[in-house]
């Protein structure tokens, strides 16, 4: 059998064969670059999608370096994805003063003493070392407007904002012939990045993985849809095999964005105990949790969870958050207490049995997407 074809106008918009995206998957802790790194957007992009390189583990340098090594490997295109949070305070990209990276312990200290305590008691309770971690402080989530620079700079065909709206750069994008796609978990956002013309949306569904929004995707879906036409909306949340990607074109999605799926593949860059979670989870094996970053996320249950829900405590804002968790879960990998470890994962999870290429996996959706929709719909649904 000959390639399949599975087009609708966003593979025209991107220059691409497919109209699947990995999602531009960030790491868990301080200090990875784990989550979509560039073997896995170069895999998914030479099979004829879109891979998209999860920027926010990177310095604004190394970043540059990583689109660099995909246009080396690659010459389809590729999106880099960023963390454009609010209320964050950016990092000057002038400032001259201070160190690029300080000590894990010493960052600790700026949390508030209660914080600082339940570490502290649950370190001694349980054995846990002090990890000796160095926190960057010229990250692309701490240096937004420098790392959307790089991108400009480098060509990237497609900037995707996995957090806050991106509006504020389009014009400066679009000058440069660099599209830009936004994610969102309501109607509201939606609607206002495409007021602010953002080319593409990504409604992503409370199933989702990483940080997600209050939604279902089936409900979220045609909102969305209606609420940024004539925009392109891609689905999200709950993706994983061809019945997903059928399911959400059948709705009028111009394509999907899929994160899980990707993450357990070959090139996935989750941790392998991350791994080992997502294909052994049942649909029920999933927790939002405002423990990792301080905003609400998505991740394969473990007994961390249960330790920050009887804290007590309020999560700092982020990416303050983000210290305590990378530190207790260091210290628990370090310590072999797995049990405590785990990554973010949609509730696809429950779908996902094993690890394979990403390339052969692209095909394999493809393949299947394109059977429901030429022959086995007809097959199940009777309709005049």
């Amino acid at each position: 059998m000959g390639k399949r074809l599975l087009r609708t106008r966003l593979c025209d918009m991107l220059g691409i064969e497919y109209p699947i995206l990995s999602a531009g998957m960030g790491p868990t802790l301080i200090g990875e670059k784990t989550g979509a790194p560039v073997e896995l957007v170069v895999a998914v992009s030479e099979a004829g999608g879109l891979g998209v390189l999860g920027g926010s583990g990177f310095t604004v340098d190394e970043l540059r370096s990583a689109i660099r090594e995909i246009k080396l490997l690659t010459d389809k295109p590729f999106g880099v994805d960023l963390l454009l949070p609010q209320n964050i305070v950016e990092v000057p990209e002038q400032a001259s003063t201070g160190p690029e990276q300080i000590p894990l312990t010493q960052a600790l200290e700026f949390l508030p003493a209660e914080h600082k305590e339940w570490m502290r008691k649950i370190r001694e309770e349980m054995g846990i070392p002090q990890v000796d971690l160095m926190v960057q402080m010229n990250t692309t989530t701490m240096r937004p407007r420098e790392s959307i620079k790089v991108c400009i700079e480098e060509n990237v065909p497609l900037f995707c904002a996995g957090l806050g709206n991106p509006g504020f750069m389009v014009n400066e994008a679009h000058a440069v012939g660099m599209k830009v796609l936004g994610v969102t978990g309501n109607t509201k956002n939606a609607k206002r990045m495409a007021d602010s013309n953002v080319d593409i949306i990504v409604a992503q569904g409370h199933e989702g993985g990483g940080h997600t929004g209050r939604i279902g995707t089936m409900a979220l879906l045609p909102l969305a849809i209606d609420a940024a036409a004539p925009r392109p909306v891609l689905a999200a949340g709950g993706i994983g095999d061809g019945r997903g990607i059928a399911a959400a074109l059948s709705m009028g999605c111009a394509g999907v964005w899929i994160g899980t799926r990707f993450l357990a593949t070959t090139e996935g860059g989750a941790m392998e105990i991350n791994k080992l979670r997502i294909i052994n989870s049942t649909d029920e094996d999933t927790r939002v949790s405002r423990a990792y970053t301080g905003k609400t996320l998505r991740a394969s249950y473990n007994r961390f969870h249960d330790l920050w829900d009887k804290s007590g405590l309020d999560p700092v804002p982020f990416p303050m958050q983000v210290l305590i968790s990378s530190a207790l879960l260091s210290g628990f990998i370090q310590a072999d207490k797995l049990d405590y470890v785990g990554g973010l994962a949609g509730q696809v999870s429950g779908l996902i049995k094993d690890i394979r290429p990403a390339g052969l996996l692209l095909e394999e959706l493809v393949e299947e997407t394109v059977d429901i929709l030429t022959r086995r719909l007809p097959e199940n649904v009777i309709a005049k």
